[in-house]
């Protein structure tokens, strides 16, 4: 798929540029329909993307936020995605739609969180690794093959297992965005840009993307 690769000075100006997209996709949505349907990455490169979206002016009590990806930790733990995210929204009235990776039978958690996906979702978050992946599709998981379902659990990667959003939930986008920074990132952002399906990212597909990458990436 073609993608809308803008560089940017340094990862400041790219959480700038990120949050001004995702508030913008947030606007246009509420406006025409009155919701907006957003699915946002964790990591620490978009940390400062959501903070500066916190300091919008937006509709929040419109959004709805669901994860692309968690891992399967205690509520709390410092390596579950929603406990940054939520630190980083702070007071935002906005309602976050938790991956439920806590119960004890995950593929019926996993299932039960497909059922409450929306149909498209306005703009989609994801971040890009060194190794190619995105999300919780990791190189060499089965869960790259998953296609009948939108919601799939991964084998332990990093420490953890973990919930992820699968190819045909990601396809749902009417937007992607996404983050990619630091010089480790330039082999799998150069493979991204061509979408080489031999990493996990280059597979992803939607009706748009746009890659903001800073300096070092690029």
């Amino acid at each position: 798929m073609h993608h809308d690769v803008r560089v940017l000075a340094d990862p400041g100006a790219m959480a700038a540029a990120g949050a001004e997209l995702l508030a913008s996709a947030v606007r246009d949505a509420v406006a025409g329909r009155g919701r907006c349907h957003a699915a946002v990455s964790g990591g620490t490169t978009p940390a400062a993307m959501f903070e500066r979206f916190a300091t919008m002016d937006l509709p929040w009590e419109g959004l709805t936020l669901f994860q692309v990806d968690e891992r399967v930790a205690p509520d709390g733990d410092p390596s579950r995605n929603l406990t940054g995210l939520a630190a980083c929204l702070r007071d935002v009235p906005v309602h976050i739609e938790a991956m439920p990776v806590g119960d004890d039978d995950l593929d019926a958690a996993a299932a039960a969180y497909a059922a409450v996906l929306p149909e498209r979702f306005d703009v989609v978050h994801l971040g890009l690794g060194a190794d190619g992946h995105t999300a919780s599709l990791v190189p060499g998981d089965p869960v790259l093959d998953v296609v009948d379902r939108l919601v799939a659990l991964t084998s332990p990667y990093q420490g953890h297992r973990r919930m992820t959003l699968t190819y045909p939930a990601l396809s749902r986008a009417d937007l992607l965005v996404w983050l990619v920074a630091g010089e480790e990132k330039r082999g799998a952002l150069a493979k991204l840009r061509v979408s080489d399906p031999s990493i996990p990212a280059g597979r992803v597909a939607a009706a748009r993307s746009v890659v903001l990458a800073d300096a070092a990436a690029a």
